[in-house]
């Protein structure tokens, strides 16, 4: 019988390369999880990429497989992201694409959680996400075909466990955010957001078996999130915009 707890470890082999051919495109949050991985796809799909994150170890490891250019900033601070997007789109010739893929959790029911944790997922989750889709704007307006993409969570679309009232509240604002965005910045720019389920990534630890209202009953491979974004940065989703894609397994309907 074929074992539905299994995870997808490799991108699907008939894939043809080459969908952001000449693309320059920043992702943040790049030195691990979705972000790294991420990275990689789009390297492989021929684009340059800058890459974001505060962890300056992790975004070398990224660095390895990506050739790209890594900026160790923290996405809270407007000036300093203000300062690595203007040296990004220098080392790149332009910025025609973002990915905001950094994003942190706080676990604890609403009466445990203290407003400094409140808002600082909020600060992160959606104000960071802001704050990097604002500064490359003007880059983005000059570009064609421009993307953003911002990684929210199916939290943010159907908050349905306890002890994650923050983050659920941080990612349904990044889901608006993204359509009060895509409404502003069109024709010229698309904007959408991925709203993931269960991802192999350290943020899963110690959820990885609450699937059980997945329909497809495991969690998701890192790779299949960046694929989804990859559909959404590439030419392949030119008539799409505003939208919140759930990329959870089935777990919004569930």
């Amino acid at each position: 019988m074929e074992d539905l707890t299994r995870t997808r470890t490799s991108a699907d082999p008939g894939r043809v390369p080459g969908r952001l051919a000449g693309r320059r495109i920043v992702v943040t949050g790049a030195a691990s999880g979705i972000g790294r991985t991420t990275a990689r796809l789009f390297t492989q799909e021929g684009a340059r990429v800058a890459l974001f994150d505060r962890d300056a170890g992790g975004l070398q490891r990224t660095l390895e497989a990506t050739a790209g250019v890594t900026f160790q900033v923290d996405i809270t601070d407007e000036d300093a992201v203000q300062a690595a997007v203007d040296e990004a789109a220098a080392a790149m010739g332009g910025i025609d694409g973002v990915v905001n893929a950094a994003g942190i959790m706080t676990k604890g029911l609403a009466a445990d959680v203290r407003a400094a944790d409140w808002r600082r997922v909020l600060e992160v989750n959606l104000t960071g996400t802001y704050i990097v889709s604002r500064c490359c704007v003007p880059y983005l307006l000059e570009a064609e075909s421009a993307t953003i993409v911002n990684i929210a969570s199916a939290q943010g679309l159907l908050p349905n466990a306890p002890g994650h009232t923050a983050y659920a509240a941080s990612k349904g604002g990044v889901v608006n955010l993204t359509r009060a965005l895509a409404a502003e910045l069109a024709p010229k720019v698309r904007v959408n957001s991925i709203c993931p389920g269960m991802v192999d990534t350290p943020m899963a630890d110690g959820y990885r078996a609450n699937v059980g209202n997945y329909a497809l009953k495991r969690v998701a491979d890192p790779s299949e999130i960046a694929e989804a974004i990859l559909f959404l940065t590439s030419s392949q989703a030119s008539y799409v915009t505003g939208a919140a894609l759930a990329v959870d397994g089935g777990r919004s309907y569930h």
